[in-house]
């Protein structure tokens, strides 16, 4: 049995999610009506996995999670709508340690719960499955309060954008990451340097209203300039390039240059941005020696076919290993392909891109 704790103000959410896993018939299920009962149920219910809502009352969404990271670490899957408000709070939670994240269903819960029934289940599944990671700035964080906390991550974030290092781009990093990807990617490009010489492309799987707030939030950590890509952009070096959520992104050329193409989701990948397509494009366009596959933590095997083809062309890749993965999917599945150069914790990825890249 799966011990799962929900939490959520709202009865009539509390009833249909726990409905929901009623119907699975290997959940054991608890609720809470706000966040203080959820804390205090995360420790004397012991959950594997908690579904927590980003909102509400007596204690919010954020600090309940930070409380149960510090006082009792367990896998937590946030509930969030996908304004750019709840977008900005669900990546502080993904940041904090949560594992994942569900969209809450549009217009009356009761009549479209089903929408999001089959990915709830599955990434609940495997968050139980998941090793629940805090941020390395966690401790920071838990001693500010939500307020004071929400103020300095919107000052970091709206720091201008450093300028594009010269000289001419001799090739690419591909970095494929879902479940678990913006701690990973924390604990990585704040880690390289501002001359880091290679453009960066990132596929991280998101909504649409997602992605521009990660990169923006991103690019306040990173010495290198973080950027959503909404439309065809020629790549430089010292630039970090984060994918569109709910759609695609391909590697072309346009007057010789390599330029990345925002397109519509394509309907034979599950995922997206899909890490096969964004890949795949690369080695259409560029010699296989001058790309870097990284797959890091997430469910599935998006992109590990295409990365192992790329290192079978001569290519190099990069797979997070299984004792720092939030989720060891993607990851696991190049592994197993044979694709991976090499497989490294999360902490020496970035020395290795650099050391590659030099």
């Amino acid at each position: 049995m799966i011990k799962i704790l929900i939490a959520d103000d709202s009865a009539l959410m509390r009833k249909c999610l726990s409905d929901i896993f009623k119907d699975e018939g290997d959940f054991e299920i608890s609720t809470a009506r706000n966040g203080a009962e959820a804390l205090a149920l995360a420790k004397g219910f012991a959950p594997d996995v908690i579904s927590l809502d980003v909102n509400m009352p007596e204690m919010d969404g954020i600090t309940c999670l930070s409380r149960i990271m510090v006082e009792c670490p367990r896998p937590v899957v946030m509930v969030s709508s996908l304004t750019s408000q709840d977008a900005e709070v669900t990546l502080q939670a993904l940041e904090l340690g949560a594992v994942d994240f569900i969209p809450k269903p549009d217009g009356t819960v009761s009549l479209h719960i089903d929408k999001i029934r089959n990915l709830l289940v599955s990434k609940v599944r495997a968050a139980a499955r998941a090793k629940p990671r805090a941020s390395r700035f966690l401790a920071e964080r838990v001693r500010r309060t939500s307020a004071q906390a929400l103020a300095e991550d919107k000052a970091m974030t709206e720091r201008p954008a450093a300028g594009p290092a010269m000289g001419p781009v001799r090739g690419l990093v591909l970095i494929g990451v879902s479940t678990g990807g913006p701690g990973a990617m924390e604990a990585i490009l704040p880690r390289l340097p501002a001359h880091f010489p290679w453009p960066i492309v990132v596929a991280q799987h998101m909504p649409e209203s997602f992605t521009g707030v990660f990169a923006r939030r991103m690019n306040g950590l990173c010495a290198l300039s973080v950027t959503e890509v909404v439309r065809p952009t020629a790549v430089a070096g010292g630039q970090v390039y984060i994918a569109r959520g709910d759609a695609d992104i391909l590697v072309s050329k346009r007057t010789g240059t390599l330029t990345l193409l925002p397109a519509p989701p394509s309907a034979h990948h599950v995922w997206h941005p899909s890490v096969a397509r964004l890949v795949s494009s690369a080695m259409e366009q560029a010699p296989a020696a001058n790309l870097l596959g990284v797959m890091l933590t997430g469910m599935g095997d998006d992109g590990a076919e295409a990365m192992a083809d790329l290192r079978a062309r001569g290519g190099r890749t990069i797979a997070e290993s299984e004792e720092t993965a939030v989720v060891w999917g993607m990851p696991g599945e190049l592994v197993k392909r044979g694709g991976a150069s090499v497989v490294l914790p999360l902490e020496r990825i970035a020395d290795q891109l650099s050391r590659w890249t030099a």
